[in-house]
This record gives structure tokens, C-alpha cells and sequence, in this order.
């Protein structure tokens, strides 16, 4: 097929014959706007002509600016949430990632500040496709220069059909020289395109770099957007994968036109057309099975005029719903909320449970010897209670036994700690601390799992020292060991800051009982055997019975005394150790939920406030995203 633009078909029409004019030439002479038009306007008046095809822009009179009416509906909400979402993520995530949100909040705000009764529509295209031809039949007047020449567009041309729109105009940074109104007819009295601005952009694929940075400022602006294609370019990868894909979210706001269908012979034109819808179902931006929204997808020749009626009635009932603005903000959150997503919901149900608290607490029982300290006490209790109620010659026994010698028990219970020992508790508090940093980020986002993760690690800087003192105040082995030089420059160890050893635990009411009947069989031994001692040496008279009964009486009943007392003691030495280990463990627990648990659950909550901002965002999502 012949590439024919119709531009080519325009000529004498829209463009002139083939010879090229400057800018802002018309029929011979210059018009840059304003100046030119006052001339022209004079001079009709003094030959009593009519006046010239073009009407007077926004310019001609003192801007005016209405304000943006508040929008109806869950917009205003959503950017709120979205605005503290942002606020609340700042010192979480990189302002890269908060870069598009914050883009999108300020032109929001930027946008509200302007006219509400007015919408703004882009016309953009490729070289050739007949843009400007469309923007100029729309319009009723040869507005926009249409030619062989390209570029033919190098800045944006505006058409408006009320008055009101300087401000949008200057939003879009278009010159006061370019703005222009519609011919005094049909279109321009068209009560539907009242409050249209129709903004005709440079080429999106021009060869000069400036002419496409202005088409991307310029789109990223307007309310809406009609993309002329034409059968040559309609497939063009630097459309669909640039603009239309990335945009998809904004269908609702998006016109597709297939231009230059007088160039298809019959039914190629419904061929071409249906295979653009293809390619834009496969860019997402086709209407969905279920009622999504989609682009406007129709055919059309701007030459003959065939097709151009019909886009101008969709085009007003477009602008007479005054819900464009809106739609398009709706449509930028949404892709804000998109680009967002991965930092911001999580996989699955993360935070912290009763069991990854409580395996928390075991964990750090474990590391503090909670168990050993619960041992040492009970075998503590035994102890005094053997002391008070055992026989006078047993202790003496033990005493001797235990005087000084290297192996006693006293002085394993009190052996220091080896270095390899007092590693291991340390790396089972670090253990624990992992641990309980990994499952409480499960599933979190990567900013707010790393979050997360280093707020229990600042919170374990200095948990094994107080554990440690913990241990030390609860008579753990080894812990005067591992307290030791906690606070540099003190010279003393936690023990001794501590006041050493635990006090003895409390002794039982009927422990005086115990030791005065341990004390009588002791003086039943004693006053027998010195009975037997003074028959043997004659003092006393000879019977050996009686006294040898009553120090047999104390040899048993000392023993006795000392097994029913252990017996006694068994149950109450028990609980008290039980109670010890309680203790600690609950003291290691707290102290490990108030300097790790604790940040880690303000982590979480700042994370769930923020989660619930960006469910407020995408709630209610107008492109299902």
C-alpha cells in the first residue's frame, strides 16, 4: 500500500499547496497572536469587512481562573490517605520509591486549585497520522498548520471554548501566542463542548528531543487524551509499549481514533480496526470481559469529515459530565498505589504470635539458665535444711569434709564459669533474638521486614548484660562470672554491686521444732554415753541397760529425725525452686519484651497504620489495580 497521509489529500484545503510558509504566516502575511489579530481586526474595520476567521483566545482579556470544585465521592479521601501514607513512610522507605506518589499529590493539589468546568483533552499522534487535521475539524477553523513538513507541530496549540481556562493553560505552559478559539459556528455553539480545551501536541515520535519531553510533560497533565492513529503506524512499538501500555490505568480517560480510514479500500478498515483492538486488549487498555473500563476505540477520516460528527458527540458527552479531571487523578493514585505495592503488602499474616513470643521467653530462660537457677535453689533449701536438722556429728562431718578441699561441693557451686560457657549464653541470646527478628518480618515487605529486623537488634544491644544481672540477683551458677565487667570502670562485678550471693532461703515455722529434737537425741547421746563412761570407770554404779538404751534412743532417733525432716522438705524445696525458676524466666522475659519485643510490635503497628492508609488508597480503585 502506498503510504499517502492526509495531510497529502489536504493540500489547498488545511495545509496550502506545497510550498512551505514559516510559522505564523497565513495567506501572506504574519500572525503571532495577539498583535496580529488587533491589526487585522483594525483593518477589517476600516474596509468595513468582516472579521477574520479566528476568535479572540483567553488572552484577550484579563485571565480568568474558577475554582476547582470539591469532586464527590471517594477521591478527596483517597489522596488524604495517600498523602499520609507518604508522610507515615518517610522515614521507612527511600523518597525514590515515595518519588511518583509525591509527583502525584502535587499535581492533584495543583490541578483542584484550577477550574473544575473545564476539560482539558490532548490530541497526540505520531508523524503523519493526521492529528493536527483532526484537532483543526474538531475546532472548525485551520487552527493548527497541517503540511508535507515535518515536524508540522512544535508546540502545543490550545483551543478553548469558554473562558476561564488561562490558568489551565499556563499549567501546561502553553504561550499566550497559541491559544486560540474555534470558528463562529457549529462546533464553537456546541452547548456539549462548552468547557472543552483541546490542546494539540508535537509528535510523539519526532526526531527532535524537545518536541517529545513536551509531550510527555503535556500528557502527564491534561485530563484526557485522544490518540490519533493512522494504518501505517497503528502497530508502532513506540506507541503502544511507551505510552498506551504504561497508561493503561487511565482508559477511562483515553480515546483511540484510527485515522485515515478514506485510504482503506472495503472492509479494510474493519479489519485495521479490529485488529488495534487486539493489540490494545493486549496493552490492557481495551474494555474488559466483565465491565472494566476500556478506551474509546472508533475509525474516522478527519479529510472528509467521515466519522468526525460522531467523536465530536462522544467528546461532548465526555466534557458535559464534568468528571474527567477527577477520573484522571483517580486513574494516577491508582498507579501510584501500583508502583507502591511491593512495599506495601505483605505475604500472608506476619507479626508477632503467643508462640513465636513464647518460644521467645524458653529461648531466653534457656540462655540465663533459668532451669539451673530453679536446681540451685532447691538444692539450697536441702542444704540448710540438712544443716538445721541434720545430726551434730554428720555436719561435722561434712564440714570437715568440705574445709578447703578443691573438690567440695561448696566450691564447685561457686567455680567460675568457663569463658566457653559464658560464649554460649551470649550466642544463645543473639540466637534468640534472630529468631524472633525473622518471624516477626515474615512475609513483610523489604523496607518494613528490615525495619523490623533492625529495631530488634538495636533493642538486644546490651540484653546479655542485664540477663546476666538477672542472673546474678536470682544466685544462677556462673552468673557472678558472666556479670562481671558489664559496666567498665566500676572494678567490681555485678555480684558485688549485687550484694553477692542470694540471702538463704526463708526456713519453715516447724523447723525450731525439728532442731530442738535433733538437739534432745544429741543430749540422749551425750548423757548416755557419759552414763556408760562413768560405770566403766567406777564412779557410778554398774547397769548397763538403761543407759546403754537411752544412747541407743538418741544414735536412732537422730537419724530418724534428720530422714523425716528431708522427707518434710522434699515438697516445699521443690516449690521454692520452682518459684526461682519462675522468677528469672519471667525476669528474662520482660526484659527481653521491653527491649526487643516491644520496638518490634511498634514496627508492626507503624506497618499496619500504614497498610490501612494504602487500603484507603486502593479501595476504591477505578481501573481494578
Amino acid at each position: 500500500m502506498t503510504a499517502v497521509t492526509d495531510e497529502d489529500h489536504g493540500k489547498g484545503k488545511s495545509g496550502g499547496d506545497s510550498g512551505e510558509k514559516p510559522d505564523g504566516v497565513k495567506d501572506g502575511r504574519w500572525d503571532d497572536g495577539l498583535i496580529a489579530r488587533r491589526a487585522a481586526a483594525a483593518a477589517a474595520r476600516d474596509a468595513d469587512g468582516p472579521v477574520p476567521v479566528l476568535a479572540p483566545a483567553d488572552d484577550d482579556a484579563e485571565p480568568q481562573v474558577e475554582a476547582y470544585a470539591p469532586a464527590d465521592g471517594p477521591l478527596p479521601a483517597r489522596l488524604d490517605a495517600l498523602r499520609e501514607l507518604v508522610g507515615l513512610s518517610r522515614a521507612r522507605l527511600d523518597r525514590d520509591t515515595l518519588a511518583e506518589a509525591g509527583r502525584v499529590l502535587d499535581e492533584a493539589a495543583a490541578r483542584q486549585r484550577l477550574s473544575s468546568r473545564h476539560t482539558v483533552v490532548a490530541v497526540a499522534g505520531a508523524t503523519g497520522s493526521g492529528k493536527s487535521t483532526l484537532f483543526n475539524a474538531l475546532a472548525g477553523a485551520p487552527i493548527s498548520d497541517t503540511g508535507l513538513r515535518r515536524p508540522t507541530t512544535s508546540q502545543p496549540i490550545a483551543c478553548s471554548w469558554t473562558d476561564g481556562a488561562a490558568g489551565l493553560l499556563d499549567r501546561l505552559a502553553v504561550p499566550g501566542r497559541l491559544r486560540r478559539r474555534p470558528h463562529p459556528g457549529p462546533a464553537a455553539f456546541d452547548e456539549a463542548l462548552q468547557g472543552l480545551v483541546l490542546v494539540d501536541l508535537p509528535d510523539h515520535d519526532s526526531a527532535a528531543t524537545e518536541h517529545r519531553d513536551q509531550v510527555d510533560r503535556v500528557l502527564a497533565l491534561v485530563d484526557a487524551v485522544i490518540w490519533v492513529v493512522d494504518p501505517e503506524k497503528y502497530a508502532d512499538a513506540a506507541l503502544h509499549e511507551r505510552y498506551l501500555r504504561p497508561l493503561a490505568g487511565h482508559a477511562e480517560v483515553t480515546f483511540v481514533v484510527l485515522n485515515q480510514t478514506d485510504r482503506l479500500p472495503g472492509e479494510a478498515a474493519d479489519l485495521v480496526l479490529d485488529d488495534l483492538r487486539r493489540l490494545l486488549d493486549e496493552d490492557g487498555i481495551a474494555l474488559g470481559e466483565h465491565g472494566e473500563p476500556g478506551a474509546t476505540v472508533m475509525s474516522l477520516s478527519a479529510l472528509t469529515g467521515d466519522g468526525v460528527p460522531e467523536l465530536r458527540e462522544m467528546i461532548g458527552r465526555f466534557v458535559s459530565d464534568r468528571t474527567a479531571a477527577t477520573r484522571r487523578l483517580s486513574a494516577d493514585v491508582d498507579a501510584a498505589a501500583a508502583r507502591l505495592r511491593k512495599v506495601y503488602v505483605a505475604q500472608g499474616r506476619p507479626g508477632l504470635g503467643e508462640r513465636a513470643r513464647e518460644e521467645f521467653a524458653d529461648r531466653l530462660a534457656e540462655a540465663v539458665g533459668a532451669a539451673a537457677a530453679g536446681q540451685a535453689a532447691e538444692r539450697e533449701w536441702r542444704r540448710n535444711a540438712s544443716r538445721a536438722c541434720g545430726t551434730p556429728w554428720l555436719r561435722l562431718w561434712r564440714w570437715y569434709e568440705n574445709r578447703g578441699l578443691p573438690g567440695s561441693l561448696d566450691r564447685m557451686g561457686q567455680a567460675l564459669t568457663p569463658p566457653e560457657e559464658e560464649l554460649t549464653a551470649r550466642q544463645r541470646v543473639e540466637q534468640a533474638v534472630r529468631i524472633v527478628a525473622d518471624d516477626a518480618a515474615d512475609g513483610l515487605p523489604g523496607p518494613w521486614a528490615q525495619a523490623v529486623r533492625e529495631a530488634a537488634f538495636t533493642g538486644a544491644q546490651g540484653l546479655p548484660e542485664a540477663l546476666d544481672e538477672l542472673a546474678v540477683k536470682a544466685g544462677a551458677p556462673g552468673a557472678a562470672k558472666r556479670g562481671g565487667g558489664t559496666e567498665t570502670g566500676k572494678g567490681k562485678s555485678a555480684a558485688d554491686r549485687l550484694g553477692g550471693r542470694p540471702p538463704k532461703p526463708p526456713r519453715p515455722k516447724w523447723w525450731p521444732a525439728a532442731v530442738l529434737a535433733q538437739a534432745s537425741m544429741t543430749l540422749l547421746q551425750i548423757f548416755g554415753g557419759l552414763w556408760l563412761v562413768g560405770q566403766i570407770i567406777g564412779v557410778l554404779e554398774p547397769g548397763l541397760v538403761t543407759p546403754a538404751l537411752i544412747m541407743l534412743g538418741g544414735v536412732v532417733g537422730g537419724p530418724l529425725v534428720e530422714w523425716a525432716c528431708a522427707a518434710a522438705i522434699r515438697g516445699p524445696a521443690r516449690r521454692y525452686g520452682q518459684d526461682a525458676e519462675r522468677r528469672l524466666r519471667e525476669a528474662a522475659a520482660g526484659c527481653g519484651r521491653a527491649r526487643v519485643l516491644d520496638p518490634v510490635a511498634a514496627e508492626l503497628v507503624r506497618y499496619r497504620e500504614v497498610r490501612e492508609r494504602y487500603v484507603t488508597v486502593t479501595e476504591f480503585s477505578t481501573t481494578g489495580r
